[in-house]
């Protein structure tokens, strides 16, 4: 098939480029810059440049696919909302390019949109508009793709990992670096799911090749690391105190991002695995954090 990939030289895009190389299809990807485009290159794909920016601009290569992968997003964490609104436009404009035909549009979201209360595991079929978690403005404009004919389906994210990113958790540890201390709320109780690039890489590839239109996936193979196991491989290999916050005092410490420190973000991929035969096989979060190289991180305090 004739993939077109957004995000295809990112931390998730590049491994899902040479996943669905690696399987025989043909892969355009989109590039903003001449960095990006030869690292597209390099890996063996062709080159679209372009800008999510105007998304509209993008048409010529959306003509010609067989189906499109978007993973691009702005992961400004202090302007969150603005981002997900940004991706839920983004969506809808490539959508549009595909009406009036079956080709595939794999979105992405996070596992937090599954949630139906602060304590259940996030499961596929489960979906809220209401959800209070921004990102839900991604699966807002999937859902009306469908409503208008697109065959639209969803890989949702946990904490996404190897020894040099980790989902949130990277932003987290860039945190404690410069607060020279690691923390956690109360008990540290809450949990985070979480899955290897690679492993990642695999599921976006089996959703395009034996997903279904109007499905929802999900890429956990930890359904829920507890944080304060998160937070003492960090403070241990930082070398820095590990505390217990107060809800009141992670406003003060964390500032924006004490509502994703708070957050349980646990969740299954039961169905996912029973529907599309999905085995991960990647090192777990932990691991991954052990193995990292801090030194670099160190070495900015």
């Amino acid at each position: 098939m004739r993939i077109f990939l957004t995000g295809a030289s990112g931390f998730i895009g590049s491994r899902i480029l040479t996943e669905l190389l690696a399987a025989g299809h043909h892969v355009t990807g989109l590039a903003r810059s001449e960095t990006s485009a030869q690292t597209i290159i390099n890996a063996g794909a062709d080159v679209y440049r372009g800008t999510l920016e105007a998304p509209d601009s993008l048409a010529p290569a959306l003509q010609r696919a067989d189906a499109v992968i978007h993973t691009a997003f702005d992961h400004d964490f202090h302007h969150f909302a603005q981002s997900c609104e940004k991706d839920r436009r983004v969506i809808y404009t490539l959508g549009q390019a595909l009406k009036g035909s079956s080709r595939p549009l794999i979105i992405t979201s996070g596992t937090g949109i599954g949630d139906d209360s602060p304590t259940a595991f996030s499961r596929e079929d489960q979906f809220k508009a209401d959800n209070v978690n921004p990102r839900v403005a991604s699966e807002i404009a999937g859902n009306a793709l469908l409503n208008e004919g697109v065959n639209v389906r969803v890989v949702r994210l946990p904490q996404v990992h190897d020894t040099h990113r980790q989902g949130l958790i990277t932003f987290y540890i860039e945190h404690a670096v410069a607060k020279g201390t690691v923390a956690y709320l109360g008990a540290g109780g809450n949990r985070w799911s979480a899955a290897h690039v690679t492993d990642v890489a695999t599921l976006y590839r089996l959703v395009l090749e034996k997903g279904e239109q109007g499905k929802r996936y999900h890429a956990v193979a930890e359904e829920g690391v507890p944080f304060r196991y998160i937070a003492g491989v960090v403070a241990r290999k930082l070398s820095l105190p590990l505390i217990s916050l107060s809800p009141a005092e992670a406003e003060s410490h964390f500032g924006g991002f004490a509502h994703f420190v708070a957050m349980n973000l646990h969740a299954s991929s039961a169905w996912t695995r029973q529907q599309l035969g999905w085995r991960p096989v990647g090192p777990g979060l932990l691991e991954d954090l052990e193995n990292m190289d801090y030194a670099p991180l160190l070495l900015s305090r």
